[in-house]
């Protein structure tokens, strides 16, 4: 079970692309609904969890910011089984479009962790803190790049992407702050498809592949490597992510989407 809120937070919160253009998709008012199910081989489609990601203006140290809080939940039949929680938030300066803070609250059975992140890009640094009830709080600061975030700063950066720019097949890499290390997210465009949802009918797609490893190399176990389909038009938000586990899959869909800045052009009629 733990290997499925992991793929919760991988699946939906790990991006790719530049920190200047976020803001073209930051959107005050938009909310995304996904379910999660899990799939396997003499097991039917099963949803278990819900992920919301929805933006907000809100302001920061006096600094008027875009809020974008994501939440991951276990659905109320599994919670006597095993209870998840999940929220994440950003803060990104409305005028440099940068992230300025990253916060998490994770509850996931008798497991809870906090962490928080503050960027200082005039110094090009960050400060980490995080704690769990099993360990005691940790703090560390870590040189930044133009292109290292956080996961949810990843997230919208995905929808960022000019697939014009890239060449499909090539892999492109990213940096990912995460507590007190920073992960590297390779990925490459697959090409243009056209993808079914369940409930929600066909959307033409660009289809992204991506992997995620140290950056010390890249030795990789099941459900490292995951899919995006998102949509081929301004919004380019995901419609489909699936993840591979050990038994089986996670996959996780857009059930309800509200706010969006542009028209719907991907979605098939």
């Amino acid at each position: 079970m733990k290997r499925i809120s992991g793929a919760i937070v991988v699946a939906l919160l790990l991006t790719v692309w530049a920190v200047s253009v976020v803001a073209q998709v930051l959107h005050p008012g938009e909310r995304l609904d996904y379910v999660v199910a899990y799939r396997a081989k003499l097991i039917p489609n099963t949803e278990m969890a819900t992920v919301t990601v929805q933006t907000s203006l809100d302001s920061l140290d006096g600094r008027p910011t875009y809020r974008v809080m994501g939440n991951g939940r276990i659905m109320p039949s599994y919670r006597w089984f095993f209870n998840i929680d999940d929220r994440y938030d950003i803060w990104v300066d409305t005028l440099s479009k940068r992230t300025l803070r990253f916060e998490s609250n994770i509850r996931e059975g008798d497991y809870t962790f906090r962490s928080h992140y503050r960027y200082d890009w005039d110094s090009l640094q960050v400060h980490t803190w995080a704690q769990s009830r099993q360990r005691a709080p940790r703090e560390k600061t870590m040189p930044l790049s133009e292109r290292s975030m956080d996961p949810v700063s990843l997230y919208f950066n995905l929808r960022s992407i000019e697939p014009d720019t890239l060449v499909a097949g090539r892999h492109y890499d990213l940096e990912m702050v995460l507590e007190d290390t920073i992960k590297v997210l390779k990925f490459r465009l697959m090409g243009r498809e056209e993808c079914r949802v369940p409930q929600k009918g066909r959307f033409r797609t660009l289809h992204l592949r991506c992997t995620l490893g140290t950056s010390e190399g890249f030795s990789f176990t099941d459900g490292s490597e995951f899919d995006i389909w998102i949509t081929d038009d301004r919004n380019k938000f995901p419609v489909m992510l699936s993840s591979p586990i050990r038994i089986g899959s996670i996959r996780a869909y857009i059930t309800d989407y509200r706010g969006l800045k542009y028209p719907l052009d991907s979605r098939i009629k």
